[in-house]
């Protein structure tokens, strides 16, 4: 028999955007309520020594509630914060990065107001969508529902380039004509699987990604003909060849279609190729705040040798070569490490040394003498290995980016006995989901 809870109240919100209600001793998680609010929640499982659960009747609704923009935003679980103003939104991620810090690393500072954006929809300049068909053998687009691989078909994503939707509808409607089919997860037959789109903001410059089970699909050059002659704004198309059973969207087989096979951007000044597997910030906006608020932590005098630990695509790292001696940019994964290399050729840099390797282990056998650290670790956060090394050379400045403030504390919980927090500012990556990007600023104790 199903459990119904009447009159919950939800006190807070968790880190993944849900409601926080306690009944007595228990606490319950529940998607689609904001603090102050009370519903009628349904239990749906037990997991972890929580609860979890769907609201069935709303009461006291939030004078911070809004209209969503989205119809299916409860259900895709994309955007957790659609239905919420976008005010209480910054307030809610500044209130987590604060209570992150005080909580897990013990570390009682002043954290500066998010930043946000002016308009915060509309930002993305990555979409990727898969493509199947629906009961009646209509070809649909959208995104999973949550926890689920059933496709929720959309119009369009209110977070995402407006220039997808039209280019999607056409592919949609040139899959129909065309009779090409769409990849069956059950079955494991049919050609396409995902489409990914990538925008650029500084240029006009459209990138169409293909995703398919085989390499060279029938009727494909009339496909491509007819969907750049609907969408000249299409300047390069890509076919990733995905043949394995498996939730990773891209492949490692690729072939250019149409076009040079990668579009260009620009962050401050310098400018990247993106090609369809490059990692690039999604919000093209934003990036360019949370790197200047970075790099205004450092006092430049042109003799600083910079260490960029997990540098990716070297973005960080060859902006602040503008104004330091030297700059070490080290990165693991060798796509990465070789955009990186060509990243810095395209911008006429030359006092950037590019190594891949782990950056424990490279900061470990280096006897370099290294003033600041900036590292961006993945949402996993760094680990006592890379972090003892850097107490160990006692590096004097680190900055630290960091897109999960829960791991960002533990690791400045452990730095603690030597570094002390200067500066905590909330950067706003990615409005209307409960993500939070966060810039530290530590220096070495005296």
């Amino acid at each position: 028999m199903t459990k119904i809870i009447s009159n919950c109240l939800c006190v807070d919100i968790s880190s993944e955007g849900k409601g926080v209600i306690k009944n007595g001793k228990d606490i319950i998680f529940c998607d689609g309520i904001f603090p102050g609010e009370k519903a009628d929640v349904e239990i749906l499982y037990h997991r972890a020594g929580v609860y979890f659960g769907k609201v069935r009747k709303l009461y006291n609704l939030s004078k911070d509630r809004i209209q969503p923009r989205c119809k299916i935003c409860t259900s895709c679980g994309g955007c957790q914060y659609q239905q919420y103003s976008y005010e209480a939104q910054l307030r809610s991620k500044t209130k987590r990065v604060k209570e992150a810090l005080s909580r897990i690393a013990k570390v009682d500072t002043k954290v500066l107001p998010c930043i946000g954006m002016d308009n915060p929809y509309n930002y993305r300049n990555k979409i990727q969508v898969p493509f199947n068909k629906d009961k009646n053998g209509k070809v649909k687009f959208g995104f999973y529902k949550e926890n689920s691989h059933i496709i929720m078909p959309i119009k369009e994503c209110a977070i995402e380039d407006k220039r997808a939707a039209p280019i999607l509808w056409d592919i949609k409607l040139l899959l129909e004509e065309m009779n090409i089919p769409c990849y069956n997860e059950d079955s494991g037959k049919g050609i396409l699987r995902y489409v990914l789109i990538r925008t650029s903001h500084h240029y006009e410059e459209l990138m169409v990604v293909l995703v398919t089970t085989q390499m060279n699909f029938p009727g494909q050059r009339n496909f491509i003909n007819e969907l750049v002659s609907r969408h000249p704004e299409i300047t390069t198309i890509v076919e990733n060849v995905n043949n394995r059973h498996t939730n990773v969207i891209l492949g490692n087989q690729e072939k250019v279609l149409y076009g040079p096979g990668h579009i260009k951007d620009d962050i401050l000044g310098l400018t990247f190729e993106i090609s369809a597997s490059s990692f690039f910030q999604v919000n093209p906006i934003q990036v360019e705040k949370l790197y200047t608020c970075a790099l205004n932590l450092i006092d430049f005098s042109k003799k600083e040798v910079v260490l960029d630990a997990y540098s990716g695509v070297g973005t960080i790292g060859l902006i602040a070569s503008k104004n330091a001696k030297r700059v070490i940019s080290v990165e693991i994964n060798k796509s990465a490490h070789k955009n990186a290399i060509e990243n810095a050729k395209r911008n006429d840099v030359n006092n950037v040394d590019f190594v891949c390797a782990d950056a424990g282990e490279y900061i470990s056998k280096s006897d370099e003498d290294i003033d600041i650290l900036i590292m961006d670790p993945p949402r996993s956060g760094s680990d006592e290995t890379f972090l003892s090394t850097v107490m160990n050379k006692k590096i004097k400045k680190i900055i630290y980016i960091s897109c999960n403030p829960e791991t960002l504390a533990r690791d400045i919980e452990f730095l603690s006995s030597m570094y002390k927090v200067d500066y905590v500012q909330p950067v706003d990556m990615f409005p209307m989901t409960a993500h939070v990007e966060t810039i530290v600023g530590l220096s070495l104790k005296k």
